[in-house]
C-alpha cells in the first residue's frame, strides 16, 4: 500500500503539473456545449472523495421539499424500484472484474476506493415497506439474496426483473411479497467476460414486451483491443419471453441508468463518456436512445468530435455519430435517472431527476447531487436545476454519492447512496 500510495502521489504531482487550471463546467452543459481543446497528460487529475459521517447533517433540497433516511445500514445500495403497492426494492452489490492493464489503472483503482465504501456489496434485493404511510419504512428485509452484483431492476404485471452483471433473471412477484417465493429463472445471459464496466442498467417497455439493457464497454477507449467489446458500449433490447436479444443502439460508452418517457414510450439514457482528454473533455450525457444509431464511442465524442487516440482511425464511424441531446458536464459520473410527475409541483412537474454519483479524476470535483433536468414539448429545456446537493460539503468531506434516482407515485423521489449506504426520500411539504 505504500508503494501505490507513493505512485499516486508522484503521479498526481506530475500531471497537475501539465494540466494547469480547470475551466468552468457550466459552459459543458445543456444541448449545446462549448468543449475545450483535449488534454493530453500522464494521468488525469485525481482527487479524492474523502468519506465522512453524516453525524447530524443531511442533504440540501429546494424550499417547499423535506428529505429523511429511509433505510441505513445497507450494502452498497445501487438502484430502487417502486412496486405496485408502494413498497421498495433496493438493488445492492458491487461487481466487476477487469485486470488493471497499466500502472495508471492501479493508480486510478486505488484513488477511486478512498472514496467508495468499505461495506461488502450485499449481492442481493432488500424490500422497504411503509405499511401506514406515514414516511417511516417500519420493514427491511431481504427480498431475495445470491444474486450477482445485480443493479437494473424492472417491473411488469406480476413479472420481477433484475440485471445482475452476467444475466437478466425473472422472479414470480405476488403483490404484498416481502419475499421472493423461489429461484430466478434465467431469461438471458448478458457479457460478462471482463467487466470492466459491470453494471448493467435495465428498464422494460410500457407493455412489458421488451427490456433494455445497458452494457458498458471493457476499456476507456477500446485500448483492451476491439475483439472484446463485441457487445460492449450499448443498450440491448430483450424479449421479455424468449430472452431473445438485438443491439438497439451503439457507440454508448457506459450506459448507467435508462428510462421510459411516460407521455411518448422513448427510450432514455445516461451516459458515462470516456477519460484521459483533460478536466473539462468529454461531458458525460442524457440522451434519448434512437434505434438503429451510433452514439460514436470510441471513434468520436459528442457528436462527430474524433478521438484521435483512438487506431485505426475509422472516419466513416466518425461519419455516422449522432450527437446526444444534453451534456450534464465532464466526469460528473451520471448514474441515475428517471422522469418527474405533476405531483413534484409546478417547478419540477416536467423533466427528468439525474443522480450524479462524483468524480474522482479532476482536481475541481463535480457531480455528488442529484440534478434536476426541465423538459418542454418531450426535449430538455433550460438550466439544470440544483435538486438535492451536500453529499460533498463545502469542508471537502464526502459524505455521500447518488446512485439510482426513482420517483414513486405520490411525489417523492427516492436516492441511493452507496456510500453512506442509505436511502434517503424527498418529499413536498403539504
Amino acid at each position: 500500500m505504500k508503494t501505490v500510495s507513493a505512485l499516486t502521489t508522484l503521479s498526481m504531482a506530475l500531471l497537475l503539473g501539465a494540466c494547469g487550471g480547470e475551466a468552468d463546467t457550466t459552459l459543458e452543459r445543456g444541448p449545446d456545449p462549448k468543449l475545450p481543446e483535449p488534454q493530453r497528460g500522464l494521468l488525469p487529475s485525481m482527487k479524492i472523495a474523502e468519506p465522512a459521517e453524516w453525524g447530524d447533517k443531511l442533504p440540501t433540497v429546494p424550499d417547499g421539499f423535506s428529505i429523511t433516511a429511509i433505510a441505513t445500514d445497507l450494502k452498497i445500495p445501487r438502484q430502487t424500484l417502486v412496486l405496485p403497492n408502494g413498497d421498495i426494492l433496493v438493488a445492492e452489490g458491487r461487481g466487476g472484474n477487469a485486470a488493471k492493464l497499466k500502472p495508471k489503472d492501479v493508480i486510478a483503482s486505488y484513488i477511486k476506493a478512498q472514496g467508495n465504501t468499505k461495506v461488502k456489496g450485499g449481492n442481493r434485493l432488500t424490500l422497504l415497506r411503509d405499511a401506514d404511510g406515514d414516511g417511516t419504512y417500519e420493514t427491511q428485509t431481504v427480498f431475495a439474496e445470491n444474486l450477482n452484483a445485480p443493479y437494473g431492476l424492472a417491473f411488469h404485471e406480476g413479472n420481477l426483473y433484475v440485471a445482475n452483471q452476467d444475466a437478466v433473471v425473472r422472479f414470480d412477484y405476488q403483490d404484498g411479497q416481502t419475499q421472493a417465493s423461489g429461484e430466478p429463472a434465467k431469461v438471458t445471459d448478458l457479457p460478462k467476460e471482463i467487466n470492466h464496466h459491470w453494471t448493467k442498467a435495465m428498464t422494460i417497455s410500457p407493455d412489458g414486451r421488451y427490456l433494455y439493457v445497458g452494457i458498458g464497454s471493457n476499456s476507456n477507449i477500446g485500448e483492451r483491443g476491439m475483439e472484446v467489446e463485441a457487445d460492449r458500449a450499448l443498450v440491448w433490447q430483450i424479449d421479455a419471453e424468449s430472452g431473445m436479444h438485438k443491439p438497439y443502439a451503439t457507440g454508448l460508452r457506459n450506459p448507467t441508468a435508462l428510462t421510459i418517457q411516460p407521455e411518448t414510450g422513448q427510450l432514455w439514457a445516461v451516459v458515462n463518456e470516456r477519460d484521459e482528454l483533460g478536466p473539462d473533455l468529454v461531458p458525460d450525457y442524457l440522451t434519448s436512445v434512437q434505434e438503429g444509431k451510433f452514439y460514436g464511442w470510441p471513434y468520436a465524442y459528442w457528436g462527430q468530435n474524433a478521438d484521435t487516440r483512438v487506431q485505426p482511425h475509422k472516419p466513416e464511424m466518425v461519419d455516422i455519430t449522432i450527437k446526444p441531446d444534453y451534456a450534464l458536464g465532464s466526469h460528473v459520473a451520471a448514474l441515475g435517472v428517471d422522469f418527474s410527475i405533476p405531483e413534484m409541483g409546478e417547478q419540477f412537474a416536467n423533466g427528468v431527476f439525474v443522480g450524479e454519483h462524483g468524480s474522482w479524476n479532476r482536481d475541481n470535483p463535480v457531480g455528488y447531487k442529484v440534478i434536476f433536468v426541465p423538459f418542454a414539448d418531450g426535449r430538455p429545456a433550460g438550466e439544470p436545476i440544483d435538486f438535492a446537493t451536500g453529499f460533498r460539503g463545502e469542508d471537502g468531506k464526502t459524505r455521500g454519492r447518488p446512485v439510482g434516482v426513482t420517483v414513486d407515485p405520490k411525489g417523492a423521489l427516492i436516492i441511493a447512496d452507496d456510500l453512506s449506504n442509505t436511502i434517503w426520500r424527498v418529499t413536498r411539504n403539504q
